[in-house]
C-alpha cells in the first residue's frame, strides 16, 4: 500500500512562511487522484534529531471553524492549537487537508446540514440525510505527504482512532497519539458528544 500513497501526491512548490505561531516551511502538494492542494506547515529545522518522531496534525479544511471562527465546531481551536505545538516541538508538522469539508461532503452541502441540525439531527443524522457517509475523509494523501517528507513514524495529534488507523493502513507508523481535545463550550458540546458516541472520537467530556 505504501507505493499508492506515495504516488497519489506530487510536491509542487514551498516557501518559508512566517505565521502568529512561527515560521514554517510551507510545502504544497497535489492530490493527483482528487485534485485537491494541500499544505504542510513545516518545522524540521536543519540539525534536529532525527530521531525523535515528529509531533504531526491532519487537520480537515474548516472555512467555517478556520476562517470565521463558528463555535458550532472546535476545528479553529484544534488548528490553534496544533500550529502552537507544531512549532514548539523540535520536529513539528501541521498538514492541511483540502477537500474534506464537512467530513468530506463540502462547504455548500455542509451549510444544508448545519440547518438539519437546526431542526434537531445530530452531525451523522443530517450528513445520512443529505446521501452521504457519516465520514467520507480519506487521508491517503496524507500518509503519502509524510512519505514523501521521510517522517514514517510520527506522533499524532488527534482523538480520532479512524485518521491513525488509515494512515497507518499506508505505512505511517504512530507510535504516540496526543490527545487533539479543546475545552468544550455550551456551543459545541453536543457536537462533540456526538463525534464520541457517533464516530468514536477519544473525549473526556461529560455524559
Amino acid at each position: 500500500m505504501v507505493p499508492s500513497a506515495l504516488s497519489r501526491v506530487q510536491r509542487v512548490a514551498s516557501a518559508r512562511v512566517s505565521t502568529r505561531w512561527g515560521d514554517f516551511e510551507c510545502v504544497a502538494y497535489r492530490d493527483l487522484v482528487d485534485g485537491h492542494e494541500h499544505l504542510a506547515f513545516v518545522n524540521d529545522p536543519v540539525g534536529a534529531d532525527t530521531s525523535i518522531p515528529p509531533v504531526v496534525r491532519l487537520h480537515s479544511e474548516c472555512i467555517t471553524g478556520d476562517v470565521f471562527g463558528s463555535e458550532r465546531c472546535d476545528c479553529g481551536e484544534q488548528l490553534a492549537n496544533a500550529m502552537r505545538i507544531a512549532n514548539a516541538a523540535e520536529r513539528g508538522v501541521v498538514i492541511y487537508m483540502r477537500g474534506h469539508e464537512g467530513r468530506g461532503i463540502g462547504a455548500a452541502e455542509k451549510i444544508r446540514a448545519y440547518a438539519l441540525q437546526d431542526q434537531g439531527l445530530d452531525t451523522v443524522e443530517a450528513n445520512l440525510e443529505l446521501g452521504f457517509e457519516a465520514d467520507s475523509r480519506d487521508f491517503t494523501a496524507a500518509a503519502g505527504i509524510l512519505l514523501d517528507m521521510k517522517m514514517p513514524e510520527v506522533r499524532l495529534i488527534t482523538n480520532n482512532p479512524d485518521k491513525q488507523k488509515q494512515i497507518e493502513a499506508h505505512g505511517v507508523t504512530v507510535v504516540e497519539r496526543v490527545s487533539a481535545q479543546i475545552e468544550p463550550t455550551s456551543a459545541n458540546l453536543t457536537y462533540l458528544r456526538t463525534k464520541r458516541d457517533r464516530l468514536g472520537h477519544i473525549l473526556d467530556i461529560e455524559p
